[in-house]
């Protein structure tokens, strides 16, 4: 009888804590539960360039077809699944190339591909309306699509998009913010360096063109405060581009003058007839008679990272090379 007590005993321990067992069970299935609803809550509304678009959840894989937004979702920590091709490089620029392992390339920014986008089954698609209006009601077909309004200088506007479509806004107020702290720390550097006048010159096969303050490396100029070479106001607006650029000739060498010129040239693939027309100009007794060049002061920088890759990592690599340009590192 009394082993039939201990016996009793044990099974009734035992009972209990499968009794408990069930009971945590019950529990995490709940907790489960609660995760779940809360992931399902996370719907959120973008208002972009082409009306407002509905996230239910945060996306996982996003198509990204501008070159400056790229940039950004690496500079958020996000790879993305496909990006239009760079438009230096093969296929990404050098200062991305690494990040940029495995990505599929969609096209180009002024020809994006539907079919390759489609197979890669996004959550998210990132355009950009200046670019790829026509195709947006086909992008949205595909998967929901978020549009910029316009390339320039507004790489500070498409930024704090981008991280609000990817449901990173406080990310990217962060990335925005040691960018801006970037700025500050170069101009305490700087000191009464940046009262000089700058001119900032692109050559390209067959023209040349004399950016202002509209373009990437104009608005980061402006941040810094640098000032404008005062005779180039007369070119701005102008009718075509705004205050973003002006194309001109050989006759306008003079106008291209400044405290300090910088200057790149656009030569995919190695263009010889880009790099032709860079010669031509820089060899060009007007140009040799600029004050900048008299005085030392020209100075030939990166297309991809000055001007055309327009994203916040190659905002942060132009200040980089400004402190050496600028303070003869």
């Amino acid at each position: 009888m009394k082993g039939f007590k201990n016996l009793f005993a044990i099974i009734s321990i035992i009972a209990l804590f499968l009794l408990a067992a069930c009971g945590n069970t019950e529990e995490k299935t709940t907790e489960e539960k609660d995760t779940a609803k809360k992931t399902e809550d996370t719907s959120y509304t973008v208002e972009h360039a082409m009306g407002s678009t509905t996230l239910e959840k945060t996306p996982e894989k996003i198509v990204i077809l501008t070159n400056e937004g790229t940039e950004a979702l690496l500079a958020l920590g996000v790879k993305p699944v496909g990006a239009v091709q760079s438009w230096l490089g093969d296929p990404w620029y050098d200062h991305i190339k690494e990040d940029m392992d495995g990505v599929e390339v969609v096209g180009v920014e002024s020809e994006v591909n539907l079919e390759k986008i489609a197979t890669l089954k996004p959550d998210l698609i990132i355009g950009n309306k200046l670019r790829q209006e026509v195709v947006y009601s086909q992008l949205s077909a595909i998967a929901p699509t978020i549009f910029s309004e316009t390339l320039r200088g507004d790489w500070k506007e498409n930024f704090a998009l981008y991280a609000k479509a990817l449901n990173m806004e406080d990310k990217g107020n962060e990335v925005l913010a040691d960018f801006d702290a970037h700025v500050e720390d170069l101009k305490g550097k700087l000191g009464d360096k940046v009262n000089q006048e700058v001119s900032v010159v692109r050559f390209m096969a067959g023209k040349s063109r004399i950016y202002y303050t509209d373009s990437f490396s104009g608005i980061i100029f402006n941040q810094l405060g640098f000032k404008r070479a005062a005779h180039q106001a007369e070119f701005f607006p102008d009718a075509k581009l705004g205050n973003l650029a002006k194309d001109v000739g050989t006759e306008a060498i003079p106008k291209m003058d400044g405290d300090i010129i910088f200057y790149f040239t656009y030569a995919p693939k190695g263009d010889t007839v880009a790099l032709d027309t860079a010669k031509e100009y820089t060899n060009n007794p007007l140009w040799q008679n600029l004050n900048a060049v008299k005085n030392g002061n020209v100075h030939e920088v990166s297309d991809a990272t000055w001007n055309t890759a327009g994203g916040v990592l190659s905002a942060n690599i132009m200040l980089d090379d400004l402190e050496k340009i600028m303070l003869k590192k």
